[in-house]
């Protein structure tokens, strides 16, 4: 029920964005969103994007890939369908009003799970990234554009001040990398293949991870291993 709670206020809160997204999001997120295109076209194939939006990236994909969008917030969709509409975006194989942690396809649907600047802002990002290697088919990527929290100083202590009023405007300021790290650890189906950072000012990550083909069985990982893998 309290989850339930969560996620509508989270809708709500993004609904409130959708008439001035482009605007105030767009040019911010623009090299974000280049770089996780670009990242799911070399895979191609079906591509899944979580928290599509307003549909900023979709004419953005190539043209030979197939792209179906999900978005907890249903206003922000329907400036997802006109853009679909006036761009006459054949790619788009669908859009639709989806809760991230439940994702409504079969196991192994796609090539290419995108969730750009999306999961901090899911109640429960752990059973999403969980839902996300279960539609992946195996050696698939799932890549994410996230802002990536402080672990100590100055920053980190106005991110933890600044939490409980972000969280009405729909997202979270104190997300750590070790949240990641330690889901990766814990969820063996996965390798953390790219970590690099984003602008502006270096503060969200592009984070690839690969799933791992079936039956394949790979080292236990510590989570500060994970945590120390790639460059932050």
């Amino acid at each position: 029920m309290a989850r339930d709670f969560e996620t509508r206020l989270v809708a709500e809160a993004y609904g409130r964005w959708a008439p001035v997204y482009d605007v105030v999001f767009g040019p911010v997120f623009r090299r974000g969103r280049r770089a996780a295109v670009k990242a799911a076209g070399r895979i191609g194939g079906r591509i899944l994007e979580v928290g599509v939006g307003t549909g900023l990236s979709l004419a953005d994909y190539s043209k030979n890939c197939s792209v179906f969008g999900i978005d907890i917030s249903a206003p922000m969709l329907e400036k997802a369908r006109r853009r679909v509409a006036t761009l006459q975006l054949g790619h788009v194989e669908g859009l639709a009003v989806m809760d991230a942690e439940n994702l409504r396809f079969p196991d192994a649907s796609f090539d290419v799970v995108v969730a750009q600047y999306v999961v901090t802002a899911i109640p429960d990002p752990e059973r999403a990234l969980d839902e996300f290697v279960r539609v992946l088919r195996p050696g698939g990527e799932i890549v994410i554009t996230s802002r990536i929290g402080a672990e100590s100083g100055l920053r980190s202590i106005f991110e933890k001040w600044l939490m409980p009023f972000a969280n009405r405007l729909g997202w979270r300021t104190e997300f750590a990398w070790e949240r990641y790290a330690r889901w990766a650890t814990g969820n063996r189906a996965v390798r953390l293949v790219e970590r690099s950072p984003l602008p502006p000012l270096g503060h969200f990550s592009l984070i690839r991870f690969t799933r791992l083909p079936d039956g394949a069985s790979r080292r236990p990982a510590k989570a500060e291993d994970v945590a120390r893998a790639l460059p932050r």
